[in-house]
């Protein structure tokens, strides 16, 4: 039987349901797609298994960070294959295997030592109040946990909100927030859990206000909500288990292919041609992250070339050319090893 590569996200998440087992799928030769050989496949004893010697690492299974972090493993050369309808996947050229667990259990099953790495938000981790490292930020995922109240009623301090109903996915942040609030106050603030829809609970009568992420804050203001208070800001992170002593080899490496492809998506190369006399202002524009490669020419021109931020090309190419300098190219990196 060959193992098929899919990119489909299934959306199931009963975990007690009898799954079907998948069908024998025969390719001609001719049609065979690329991928693995068997001989660098793993051998699947059980369903949903990992080999032993295969380090385990959990990434979403749906949601807004699934699709970011599959095109994160993908940039890192972490290709796998995935059977459909099961949550693990086995990587091709690395001794890894893919978990796929919702986001919001990801940092308890790392905490515990059934995975060793994890991709969850800073949210999340607190929430979840276990011992993890932070082995490096993503960059994506970004936003704020904070409290919200009706826009109509003109709270403007969480004291106005203390001592009443708060409605909150993130029950242990918030008590450890508001218990700072209520001090010895006889009126102790109430935290009541929802899994979804929170921002609705205000306007039903169910919470004097709430506590839930604000990404760009159009569906808080939908629901009439605004911001009295930021608790935490929170992006995704690859987070690892403290005692996972033996698999430290493979977690820098890891780290080292994610952190080289997020280099690559956040820098450019730049290269150009600049006068000697004015080789000190250049490097002024583009100092690069390091420090710049220089050559010099066969006229006694210097050659630079360095990263800079792709969010700066533009302008870093007009400041060159107003110094004098020429022959000035923007190249994209695939990936990168700092």
């Amino acid at each position: 039987m060959l193992h098929v590569k899919t990119k489909k996200l299934f959306d199931s998440d009963n975990e007690s349901e009898t799954l079907p087992t998948p069908p024998s799928i025969l390719f001609l030769p001719s049609a065979m797609p690329p991928m693995a050989s068997e001989s660098s496949m793993p051998e699947q004893a059980a369903a949903n298994s990992s080999p032993e010697g295969y380090m385990r690492i959990a990434i979403p299974k749906k949601g807004r960070l699934y699709e970011k972090c599959t095109a994160l493993l993908s940039g890192a050369g972490v290709e796998y294959t995935r059977l459909p309808r099961l949550d693990v996947a086995y990587c091709h050229d690395l001794k890894l295997t893919l978990v796929f667990l919702p986001a919001a259990d990801i940092a308890t099953y790392v905490g515990e030592g059934n995975v060793t790495l994890g991709i969850t938000g800073e949210d999340v981790v607190r929430e979840s109040c276990v011992k993890v490292a932070t082995e490096i930020k993503l960059g994506f995922g970004r936003c704020r946990l904070c409290l919200q109240a009706q826009a109509s009623k003109g709270i403007k301090s969480p004291s106005e909100v203390a001592g009443g109903r708060i409605v909150t996915s993130f029950t242990n942040i918030a008590s450890s927030y508001f218990s700072g609030l209520d001090g010895g106050s006889a009126a102790k603030t109430k935290i009541k859990f929802v899994s979804g829809s929170v921002e609705a609970a205000c306007g039903l009568g169910l919470a004097d206000a709430v506590v839930d992420l604000v990404e760009t804050g159009t569906t808080m203001r939908a629901a009439g909500l605004e911001i009295i208070s930021e608790i935490m800001t929170s992006e995704a992170v690859l987070i690892s288990n403290p005692q996972a002593t033996a698999d430290a080899d493979k977690i820098a490496l890891l780290v080292r292919r994610i952190d080289g492809y997020i280099t690559s998506t956040r820098f450019v190369m730049i290269s150009y041609n600049v006068n000697a006399e004015f080789l000190d202002a250049a490097c002024i524009v583009t100092p690069g992250k390091h420090s710049p490669t220089i050559q010099t020419l066969l006229n006694g021109d210097k050659a630079v070339s360095c990263l800079i931020s792709k969010k700066e090309a533009a302008k870093k190419m007009d400041d060159l050319h107003d110094i004098g300098a020429t022959d000035i190219l923007i190249m994209q990196i695939a990936n990168s090893r700092m």
